[in-house]
């Protein structure tokens, strides 16, 4: 087992960029843009990744690792079977909230805002566009429910692969889509020396956005 002390002792200082109210866009948008430029020069194995924490009627929290697809001044999007965990927290609770971490530039970003389905046809365009043995997966695949091991999927692979052998396009699951998280809070963290870190945010106020700062 690892020691704890171990642990305790391991850190990093963060010292290559900074982060000031005079060098960032009044638009959080354009400000995620540059970073999300930054991440894609940068060794981030998948830049695109982000951490999507929802709830349920519980109040349960539940977090995960999804894949931005889409990204514009009306929100950020990715797609899933909506009839996931994650799918039935946002059905109840649309409320959520996103996480972009890129250890190599020391930086993150936090989203905050409701998510909303994107329209059959975006949905229709972003299916058609996946590989075909994803697109099995996502017709074949009970997300999220239990299952007795994994011959039983690798079966339900096989059954689907018949059933579309001789078509020439997979049609769309219909409990399957894309959401949209329309942000409503932003916070840009840049990693600094001895923990001091720049922590900037916006907030939306009507149609403006807000900058303050926060305390590392």
């Amino acid at each position: 087992m690892i020691d704890s002390k171990n642990l305790a002792e391991m850190r990093r200082q963060y010292i290559t960029h900074t982060l000031h109210e005079r060098d960032i866009s009044e638009d959080p948008i354009l400000q995620f843009e540059r970073w999300f430029n930054d991440a894609l020069k940068s060794a981030s194995v998948e830049p695109n990744a982000m951490i999507l924490a929802t709830a349920g009627k519980t109040g349960i929290p539940s977090v995960r690792a999804v894949l931005l697809k889409k990204f514009d001044h009306h929100g950020f999007v990715f797609f899933t079977n909506c009839n996931s965990r994650k799918g039935r927290d946002i059905s109840t609770n649309p409320t959520a909230q996103i996480l972009f971490f890129w250890p190599e530039l020391e930086r993150q970003i936090r989203i905050s805002g409701t998510l909303q389905q994107v329209s059959p046809s975006e949905s229709d365009i972003y299916f058609e566009s996946r590989p075909y043995r994803s697109k099995i997966a996502a017709c074949a695949s009970p997300q999220s429910e239990i299952i007795p091991d994994r011959d039983f999927i690798e079966q339900r692979i096989k059954e689907f692969e018949d059933k579309f052998q001789f078509q020439k396009e997979i049609p769309r699951p219909s409990y399957w889509g894309g959401f949209c998280l329309v942000p409503e809070y932003f916070e840009f963290w840049q990693g600094r020396e001895d923990r001091l870190h720049d922590r900037l945010i916006y907030t939306k106020c009507d149609t403006i956005w807000k900058i303050q700062r926060l305390a590392p």
